[in-house]
C-alpha cells in the first residue's frame, strides 16, 4: 500500500483499504509489522514516551529517516529511535543519542544491560539505550537533553 493509501486509511474514519482498517495500517507503521504478528511484547508506548520527551525540547521536530523516527533540532539529528522489528534495533527497542567525546566508553562500560554502542553511529560516539523492561525514562530525559545541547545552536541550548 502506498503511503498515501496510509495517510487516507488514518484520516478519514471508516475507510477500509484492501480490507483493512486504520487501526492495522496505524499499528503496522508505529510497530514495523501488522498487528496479526505478535512475537514477543511490543514497547508501542516506548516510542509515544520517546516522542514526547524530544519534541518538549526547544525547535525540536521529527523527521522519518531509514525507516525510523528521528529527532533534530534545525535539522540536525540528536536521537533516533530504533524499532527492535527492524535491522537497527537488533531485536530491542532502543534510542541512539549523540554523546560527549569519552562518555560512551564510560556508558557502555558502566551499565553494559542498559548502553551499547549502536551500528553505524557508534563508531562517531553516539550510545544506544535500551528502552525495554526498566528502561530509566527520568535519566533518558537528561541523556536525551544533553544530546540536544551538543547540536543546537548556543542560543537554543541556553533556553534549558
Amino acid at each position: 500500500m502506498s503511503r498515501h493509501g496510509e495517510e487516507l486509511a488514518e484520516t478519514t474514519p471508516g475507510v477500509r483499504l484492501g480490507g483493512r482498517s486504520a487501526d492495522y495500517f496505524v499499528a503496522a507503521r508505529v510497530t514495523g509489522r501488522s498487528p496479526g504478528n505478535q512475537e514477543g511484547p511490543i514497547p508501542v508506548g516506548a516510542l509515544t514516551r520517546l516522542r514526547k520527551l524530544c519534541l518538549a525540547l526547544p525547535e525540536s521536530h521529527e523527521v522519518e529517516a531509514w525507516a525510523a523516527p528521528t529527532f533534530r533540532v534545525r535539522n540536525k539529528m540528536f536521537a533516533m529511535y530504533a524499532a527492535a522489528e527492524n535491522h537497527h534495533g537488533g531485536g530491542r527497542a532502543s534510542v541512539w543519542i549523540k554523546a560527549a567525546p569519552g562518555n560512551q566508553d564510560v556508558m557502555v562500560g558502566a551499565a553494559p544491560a542498559r548502553f551499547f554502542v549502536p551500528p553505524y553511529v557508534g563508531p562517531s560516539g553516539w550510545v544506544g539505550v535500551y528502552l525495554d523492561g526498566g528502561a530509566d525514562w527520568t535519566g533518558l530525559k537528561e541523556l536525551l537533553r544533553d544530546s540536544y545541547v551538543l547540536v543546537a545552536p548556543k542560543r537554543l541550548a541556553a533556553l534549558l
